[in-house]
């Protein structure tokens, strides 16, 4: 095995253009766990920790450019506010000293389904900006799951950061696992409510092959926020609304049977997470007084 190590991010893409099989490695916690366990052996291995762009974010206007190797430390201290539903997943990834090291860059590469940032940017609908020596490319999170454990990225491609909207209204995260820390989701879900638009967005992680967002649960909830006047008013979600939103949730799984948890219960768990964060982030929708931008 050949170590890489460019000094800059042009350094990088030109190596990654001479070696397209080169396995990019910066908090190296999904990496090197498979390469200890001989799970995986490439051939080059390219150390991108000396290009300090990649672990530097920007708060603009509208929305957060995450540098791809930034640390979910760093985003649980630093952007809360701006992203509160990757704050909250990223509470919940292994030990601090993990958190120190990993982000989501490296979730996005490895995309194992139970990665534990992608519900979190699929609700908050997040773009991915993927680079070579061709050019600059932005790929829509929706677009850039394509199967286990494989992503979007042509061969030649890395990942530089991560663009995400800034919160506009309430985010939820929860995840299921069989302890409370150093454990890989048996499921996770996350919500986002975006009162500007109307819309509400979700991501489920580790109940199918790839993350997926529960869109029929979506388009109904829309509909049912919409024609309820649940916007203008504030007034609590019926359990009824409620219900056929965890069912339709629960729905677009599919799920297998594993040493973590079965099919059907992996099911049963992303309804009732379904149906709880939409309760956390409706109360804390009406606990704001339903002043954010769009929802008057």
């Amino acid at each position: 095995m050949d170590f890489l190590r460019p000094a800059s991010w042009e350094e990088a893409l030109a190596a990654k253009a001479e070696h397209p099989t080169a396995v990019p490695i910066a908090g190296g916690t999904d990496v090197m766990v498979e390469i200890n366990f001989d799970h995986r052996r490439p051939e080059y291995l390219m150390d991108l920790n000396r290009i300090g762009e990649l672990s530097e974010w920007q708060v603009g206007s509208d929305a957060v450019r995450l540098g791809a190797s930034v640390p979910y430390s760093a985003v649980m201290e630093h952007l809360r506010a701006e992203l509160p539903g990757l704050a909250l997943a990223s509470h919940t990834v292994a030990s601090p000293q993990i958190r120190n090291r990993g982000g989501v860059g490296g979730n996005l590469g490895t995309a194992s389904p139970a990665g534990d940032a992608h519900p979190a940017l699929l609700a908050a609908g997040a773009e991915v900006e993927a680079a070579s020596v061709r050019g600059t490319r932005m790929i829509p999170i929706d677009d850039f799951y394509t199967g286990v454990k494989r992503n979007a990225l042509a061969p030649d491609e890395l990942i530089r950061a991560v663009h995400i909207k800034k919160a506009d209204g309430p985010q939820q995260y929860s995840k299921v696992g069989t302890r409370n820390a150093m454990v890989i989701a048996v499921c996770a879900f996350g919500l986002a409510l975006h009162p500007e638009t109307r819309t509400v967005r979700t991501g489920i992680g580790s109940a199918a092959p790839t993350p997926v967002r529960a869109r029929e649960a979506e388009e109904f909830l829309n509909a049912a926020l919409e024609e309820g006047g649940f916007w203008e008013s504030g007034k609590i979600i019926t359990p009824s609304v409620a219900k056929q939103f965890a069912q339709l949730a629960a729905g677009a799984c599919n799920p297998i049977d594993d040493v973590r948890g079965t099919a059907a219960y992996r099911r049963h768990a992303v309804g009732v997470m379904a149906r709880r964060t939409l309760g956390w982030t409706w109360e804390q929708y009406r606990g704001a007084g339903r002043t954010l931008e769009g929802a008057a």
